[in-house]
């Protein structure tokens, strides 16, 4: 049994951003962030589709997220960002993925597990996770990988970034390591400098944009689409929904998607989302519940029950229209979806 709200996803656009991305790292490999599930797509599908595109590094925050990645694509390397509780050491050890240490107790216990390939986040300024510089006599020893930090205001012209920057560099001369690596998404966009020998985007990656840098090179993956419900013509001065928030000024049709803030779909949108037929444009009224969205089918004379609408989803404008971050609209994309690759 299908559902009445999918996901049509993009493998094409997925594709052609982490290229872009990859371009503007100079030499830098470019991996990719899949934590939170691919950031809501399907972490399994987005690694499957940018490793045969080439991309060789990727990273999750725990160790549920690398066991549910098994068994990975041959050739590819797997960080797990959040380290290693003594919880996850049975899965750090078993699983072909390397753990990012973050503090001084799980490097204790890396090293009294035996130690073994592993990443390190150093903590240059965003107090976040990290080994303090100051720390860095701890890691002697240690067969670092990937000798890593975050940037906390890349996507922001501050001084912040450069002295995060020059931290890292300072750490990685006393540090042995392979591999250095700092940019996210928007600090790919600040340039070669910050890309150093590898990147880690992933808004971007899924047609979130950065910084204005990326503007017209990122494509949108993601398309919402769901299902008319009921199509109803709503006198006027009758109102739509929960609290009468919005009220018909002229007789007007109403077509009811069955979809709502559980599938993500959040309360921001009421009154702002747009949904989309063929050319025409049709506006949310009333306020979103938890199952069911109004919109305002005029435009579309021909909408009837069963039939599918997408849901305007281009992600910096519906940040825009929603109140709402790129990254929640992206991780808080609901189990409800079915997700259909375009390959």
């Amino acid at each position: 049994m299908s559902p009445p709200h999918r996901l049509r996803l993009d493998c094409a656009a997925l594709v052609a951003n982490w290229r872009w991305l990859q371009r503007q790292g100079g030499g830098a490999a470019c991996g990719a962030a899949v934590k939170a599930d691919g950031y809501g797509l399907g972490a399994r599908e987005v690694v499957a589709r940018l490793a045969a595109a080439g991309c060789r590094d990727f990273f999750v925050s725990t160790w549920a997220e690398a066991a549910a990645l098994m068994p990975l694509p041959a050739g590819v390397a797997l960080s797990v960002l959040h380290g290693v509780r003594p919880e996850d050491m049975a899965a750090a050890t078993a699983l072909p993925a390397r753990p990012v240490l973050n503090t001084p107790e799980q490097v204790r216990r890396w090293r009294e597990a035996g130690g073994g390939a592993c990443d390190v986040m150093i903590d240059t300024g965003i107090n976040r996770l990290g080994i303090a510089p100051g720390d860095a006599d701890l890691l002697d020893g240690l067969a670092i990988e990937t000798l890593m930090s975050h940037l906390a205001c890349a996507d922001e012209d501050v001084p912040q970034n450069a002295d995060q920057r020059d931290a890292l560099l300072a750490v990685a001369q006393r540090v042995p390591h392979r591999r250095l690596s700092l940019a996210n998404s928007a600090g790919v966009c600040l340039g070669p400098d910050y890309a150093v020998d590898l990147t880690r985007p992933g808004l971007a990656l899924y047609g979130g944009l950065p910084r204005g840098e990326a503007a017209g090179h990122l494509r949108q993956v993601v398309f919402p689409e769901a299902q008319v419900l009921q199509r109803r013509r709503v006198p006027a001065g009758a109102s739509v929904g929960y609290n009468a928030t919005w009220t018909a000024t002229q007789e007007t049709e109403i077509a009811v998607l069955n979809i709502g803030y559980a599938d993500g779909i959040l309360r921001g949108f009421s009154g702002t989302g747009r949904a989309r037929v063929g050319d025409a444009t049709l506006p949310f009224v009333g306020r979103v519940s938890m199952d069911l969205v109004a919109i305002d089918a005029t435009a579309a004379p021909g909408l009837a029950e069963g039939d599918w609408v997408t849901i305007n989803y281009d992600l910096p404008a519906a940040a825009a229209a929603s109140g709402l971050s790129q990254y929640e609209l992206l991780t808080g994309l609901g189990d409800r979806f079915e997700r259909v690759w375009s390959d």
